[in-house]
C-alpha cells in the first residue's frame, strides 16, 4: 500500500507557470531572472496559503538554472530555509551570518529563505541588518511573512516587496477541477464553489477541505450535500425563505425557519453572518455594473438577480447594519437564541418603517407644492411720531394678470406690506431641490404674520371712537382669547391700559410684555377694526422702562441710613447717646 500524499503537497507548483492566482508576482520574477536584474533581497507578503514559500523555492531554483547547462539539477544544497517562528534569537541569526560567508560549490547563488520573518526579535533584526544591507554577490535573501507591519522599516527598505493576493473563488475552482480530473474524482460544481468560499482565498485550505470531502464520500466523489453538511454551511434556500418572509412581514414564518436551522445543529452566529452576506449579494445583484461582484454558485446566480430586483435598497442596507450589530453582541448575550430572534423581528418590520418614511416624504412634497397663499403681510410698529404716508398694495397671485390698487392714507403706526409670492401654475408645482427652494430669492422682508388684514366694509372713518367703546372691544377680545384657551395671551391684557386719541390706540408696556404682544398685534388690530366698525383704527405700542429697584443695604452704616430716612428721630438718638455705627 502506497503512502498517501495530501493534495497540497502532491500538487505543489514546481514552476512559475503552475502557480495559481499570482501572475503579477511570477511575471515580474521571470523578467528579473531573464534580464539578469536580480535583487539581493525579496520580501513576500500576503495571507496564509497563497504561495509565498512555494514561489520562494521556485525562485531559488530558477536563478541557478541559468548558470549551468544541466537544467535538471535541483540545487537543493544551495537553498537554506530558516523558520523564524522557532529560530528567532540573535544566536540563530549569527549562525546564518556565518553560513553566508561560504560561497556556493555548485551554481551561482546561495538562497536563504526565512519564513515567518516577522517573528524575529528586535535584536535578531538588528543583527541581520548589516548582512542584508551588504551581502556577498552570491547571496540572495527571500523573506516571507503574513504580518508585514511587524517588520522594521530598515529591513523593508532593503527588500523588493511583493504582495500576494488571496486566491479568487474562480481560480480555486479551476485548480480543484484540474486536480479532480487527474485523480478521477467526480465533482459537483456547487460543492467546489462552497469549498472555495470556505477556504477564504487560501488555496492550501481549499485543497485540505477537498481531500476531506473525498474521504467522506468514500467513492471518490465530492457532493454538494456532503459539503454543506460537514462544513456547517447553510443552504441558500434557507436565506431565500427568510428573505421572502421579511418581504411579507411574517414574523412567525421567520422564527419557524430559524428554529429549523437550530434544530439542524447550526450556530446562530453562523446564520447571522450568512444572512448578512446574503443581503450583500442581493445588493450587488441590483445593478448590471455590480453583478460581477456576485460570487455565488451558477445554479443560484439568476435567482439572486431576480430577487434583488424586487428588493428595496433601503431595506438591504438597514438589514446588513442590524445583522452586523447583533453579530458583535452575540458572544456576550446570555440568551443567544432570543438575541438572534430579536434581530430577525427588527428586520421583519423594516419594510413597513421604510414605507412609512417614504409616505411622509411624499406628503411633505405635496404639502410644499400646494402651499400657495395670495400674499404675506408684514406688520411693523413705527417708533416715529410723524412718519410719512404709506402705500398699501394688494396683490393677487393667479394665472390671470396681476391687479394692483394703490391708495394713500394718513400715516398709521402699523404698516401693512404685501409680500410677493412666486407665481405658480394651476398644476401642482414640482418640489425640486429643497435647498434651492429655501434659498430662492423672493425679495421678502421680515414677515411676522401671514394673516391678511381685512377692513370691515361700509365703515365710517370720520367718527371718533370713545374710550369706553375701546374698553368694551378690548374686553370682548379678552373673552375670545379665554374661549380659545389662550391663557398666556389673556393674562397679558391685565397689564394693558389702552388709550385712544385721534383713532389711534396707544398701549404702553415694558419690553418683556411688548415682545409678547407683538405675536398677536395683527389679530388684535383686526378685531378692534371689526368690533368698532372702523377701518381707520391704528395701533401704537410704546415701550416704557421698568422702575429701577433701590440699592440694597448691606453694611451696618447703609442699613442705619435707610432706617434714618424712614425715622429721622434715630439720628437724634445717635447723637445724644454718642453711638458709633459699625
Amino acid at each position: 500500500m502506497d503512502s498517501f500524499v495530501v493534495s497540497a503537497r502532491k500538487y505543489r507548483p514546481e514552476s512559475f507557470d503552475t502557480v495559481v492566482g499570482q501572475e503579477h508576482v511570477t511575471r515580474t520574477l521571470i523578467n528579473e531572472i531573464k534580464n539578469n536584474q536580480l535583487a539581493q533581497a525579496f520580501l513576500f507578503n500576503g495571507p496564509r496559503g497563497v504561495g509565498k514559500t512555494t514561489c520562494a523555492r521556485i525562485l531559488a531554483k530558477e536563478i541557478n538554472k541559468e548558470s549551468i547547462e544541466d537544467k535538471s539539477y535541483d540545487f537543493s544544497y544551495n537553498i537554506f530555509e530558516l523558520d523564524a517562528a522557532s529560530n528567532n534569537s540573535v544566536e540563530d541569526i549569527r549562525l546564518l551570518n556565518e553560513q553566508v560567508r561560504i560561497p556556493p560549490q555548485v551554481g551561482k547563488y546561495k538562497v536563504y529563505i526565512i519564513d515567518e520573518v516577522h517573528m524575529l526579535s528586535s535584536a535578531a533584526f538588528n543583527a541581520f541588518l548589516k548582512t542584508l544591507e551588504e551581502p556577498p554577490a552570491y547571496a540572495v535573501f527571500i523573506l516571507a511573512t503574513t504580518e508585514r507591519h511587524k517588520i522594521l522599516p530598515t529591513i523593508l527598505s532593503r527588500c523588493q516587496v511583493f504582495t500576494f493576493n488571496r486566491i479568487t473563488v474562480a481560480d480555486t475552482i479551476k485548480h480543484l477541477k484540474k486536480i479532480g480530473e487527474s485523480e478521477g474524482i467526480t465533482m459537483e460544481e456547487e460543492a467546489l464553489h462552497i469549498i472555495a468560499q470556505k477556504a477564504d482565498g487560501a488555496l492550501r485550505d481549499a485543497l485540505s477541505i477537498f481531500d476531506q470531502m473525498v474521504s467522506i464520500s468514500g467513492e471518490k466523489q465530492v457532493r454538494y450535500a456532503d459539503v454543506v453538511k460537514n462544513l456547517n454551511v447553510l443552504d441558500y434556500d434557507y436565506y431565500f425563505k427568510v428573505t421572502d418572509a421579511f418581504q411579507q412581514q411574517d414574523v412567525g414564518a421567520v422564527l419557524l425557519v430559524y428554529d429549523e436551522i437550530l434544530s439542524n445543529g447550526f450556530d446562530g452566529q453562523i446564520f447571522l453572518n450568512g444572512l448578512a452576506n446574503h443581503f450583500r449579494d442581493l445588493m450587488v445583484g441590483r445593478t448590471p455594473e455590480t453583478i460581477k461582484l456576485l460570487d455565488v454558485p451558477p445554479h443560484v446566480h439568476q435567482r439572486y438577480i431576480d430577487t434583488a430586483k424586487a428588493m428595496n435598497q433601503g431595506f438591504l442596507v438597514n438589514a446588513i447594519n442590524i445583522a452586523n450589530q447583533f453579530d458583535q453582541g452575540y458572544k456576550i448575550s446570555r440568551n443567544q437564541r432570543l438575541h438572534v430572534e430579536l434581530a430577525l423581528i427588527k428586520m421583519c418590520y423594516l419594510p413597513s418603517l421604510i414605507s412609512s418614511d417614504e409616505k411622509k416624504k411624499s406628503s411633505l412634497k405635496i404639502e410644499l407644492n400646494s402651499s400657495v397663499s395670495p400674499a404675506k403681510v408684514e406688520v411693523e410698529t413705527s417708533p416715529k411720531e410723524n412718519p410719512p404716508t404709506k402705500t398699501i398694495v394688494h396683490e393677487t397671485v393667479e394665472t390671470t394678470p396681476k391687479s394692483v390698487v394703490k391708495t394713500t392714507e394718513p400715516e398709521p403706526d402699523v404698516q401693512v406690506k404685501a409680500v410677493k409670492k412666486p407665481k405658480l401654475s394651476n398644476s401642482v408645482a414640482k418640489l425640486g431641490n429643497l435647498d434651492d427652494l429655501l434659498n430662492e430669492d423672493l425679495t421678502v422682508a421680515k414677515v411676522e404674520s401671514e394673516t391678511e388684514l381685512e377692513s370691515p366694509q361700509d365703515t365710517d372713518e370720520t367718527k371718533e371712537v370713545t374710550q369706553s367703546e375701546l374698553e368694551e372691544a378690548v374686553t370682548a377680545f379678552v373673552e375670545q382669547l379665554k374661549a380659545d384657551g389662550r391663557s398666556i395671551q389673556q393674562s397679558l391684557f391685565t397689564f394693558i391700559n389702552p388709550e385712544i386719541a385721534d383713532n389711534t390706540v396707544v398701549i404702553k408696556l415694558i419690553k418683556q410684555h411688548k415682545i409678547q404682544l407683538e405675536d398677536i398685534k395683527v389679530e388684535f388690530l383686526q378685531f378692534l377694526r371689526s368690533q368698532l366698525n372702523h377701518s381707520g383704527i391704528h395701533l401704537k405700542i410704546k415701550e416704557i422702562k421698568k422702575k429701577a429697584e433701590g440699592t440694597r443695604a448691606y453694611t451696618g452704616q447703609e442699613k442705619f441710613e435707610v432706617m434714618a430716612k424712614k425715622n429721622p428721630a434715630l439720628l437724634l438718638l445717635k447723637d445724644k447717646l454718642n453711638l458709633t455705627i459699625k
